[in-house]
């Protein structure tokens, strides 16, 4: 298993030091925030591009994917919105990250119509994200909640320049069971997004295991070479506790988790009929 966290829990800092915690604790990639208001975005330039991947490459991690903000969902012109999913996939090539996450943002239309311009737009830019080694994967969120209704878009794409990432509050917050996630997004998911919160209507970030999320659950569905990303929100609650001094315990509950389920994942493998001549 490999651990990452996303740069949204330490807004505004550095990526020599979002870099060097990550070291440090024992995390493998950070999730980077592509946002004006961070050092990185997709206006930044060539060198502040070469610059961030080589920061990265010596601290000895990697950039898991980039957190872009388009959705493919919305209403409006396709144009707007594919031109931002040209640029997060280049910034992603730039930095060698395999990953961007984008947003449903289909709230307040029809569910067909939703469905239907996301996968208009993903099914235009999937083979351009393929080309340059990239996945964009669309985020249980907002209009698409649930893994079902990610799913639904995702079957429909069909590409596999196109994926899922599973943020794992929402999927719960949309009343759906992580084993019932774990079989929608089969074959569609990138990496899941674990975070921890004390209730339904309290979403204040918590440490992992001090909330009431499935945590063991949804760690239970990620393949043993899968990536796990720890999304702190302290952008949005800034009198959350800081995630630098949580780093350490967070990391070995998730390793603790993933140790805990090996015995059940190996059984359900061996459980799974083989392939028939």
């Amino acid at each position: 298993m490999k651990y990452a966290f996303s740069t949204l829990g330490l807004p505004g800092s550095p990526l020599e030091r979002s870099a060097a915690l990550a070291a440090a604790h024992g995390y493998h990639g950070l999730e980077l925030r592509a946002h004006l208001e961070e050092a990185l975005h997709t206006g930044s330039p060539a060198a502040a591009r070469t610059a961030a991947l080589r920061t990265v490459e010596a601290a000895g991690v990697t950039v898991l994917g980039i957190a872009g903000y388009a959705e493919v969902a919305a209403p409006g012109d396709d144009g707007p919105v594919l031109a931002e999913l040209h640029a997060l996939v280049r910034l992603a090539a730039d930095l060698e990250a395999t990953a961007v996450r984008v947003f449903p943002g289909g709230a307040g239309l029809p569910e067909a119509a939703a469905d239907a311009h996301a996968v208009r737009r993903l099914l235009a830019a999937a083979p351009f994200a393929e080309r340059h080694g990239v996945r964009i994967l669309l985020e249980t969120h907002d209009s698409h909640r649930t893994g079902a209704a990610v799913a639904r878009v995702l079957d429909r794409v069909g590409h596999p320049g196109a994926g899922a990432l599973w943020d794992v509050l929402h999927t719960w917050l949309g009343g759906e069971a992580p084993a019932e996630t774990r079989e929608a997004l089969a074959g569609h998911l990138g990496y899941i997004q674990v975070k921890d919160v004390a209730s339904a209507r309290e979403l204040t970030p918590l440490g992992l295991g001090e909330g009431v999320l499935p945590l063991a659950e949804a760690v239970a569905a990620v393949p043993g070479d899968g990536w796990l990303c720890w999304e702190y929100e302290k952008r949005w609650y800034p009198g959350a506790a800081g995630l630098a001094g949580q780093l350490a315990r967070g990391r070995a509950h998730l390793e603790a988790l993933v140790t805990a389920g090996a015995p059940a994942a190996q059984a359900e493998r061996r459980s799974r009929p083989g392939p028939t001549a």
